[in-house]
């Protein structure tokens, strides 16, 4: 049986500078992947023990957002337990490499509903 991959919606957060004085300065990046993750599920409302994956590609990750921030922001958004995270790093092709990896898994037969994208 032949299989497709769907890109079904897109969602983004807000745009802020990266310095102090930035609008968005004192929000952790997690906190804010959660909140995209969320306004996703709201908008779709698919249940999140149904996640396969969520690879999240990020470019710059240092500092208190070096971990896995796939999985940390799956976790403040309150999903599933279930829902696995991943980050990946390709510098500038971060975000487009795991929307890459997340269709290769659905078009493998390996998994039916991926998030993905990416966060700085």
């Amino acid at each position: 049986m032949e299989r497709e991959a769907w890109i079904i919606d897109a969602v983004r957060s807000p745009r802020g500078k990266g310095k102090d004085s930035g609008a968005l300065h004192g929000i952790h990046p997690q906190r804010i992947l959660a909140q995209v993750l969320n306004a996703l599920q709201a908008r779709n409302g698919f249940d999140t023990a149904d996640v396969d994956d969520v690879v999240m590609g990020c470019g710059a990750g240092s500092g208190d957002h070096s971990m896995d921030i796939a999985r940390m922001a799956v976790l403040d958004a309150g999903w599933s337990i279930d829902a696995p995270g991943v980050t990946l790093n390709r510098f500038c092709g971060s975000g487009q490499q795991a929307v890459n990896f997340a269709a290769a898994g659905v078009l493998a037969g390996f998994q039916d509903l991926v998030v993905s994208g990416g966060v700085e």
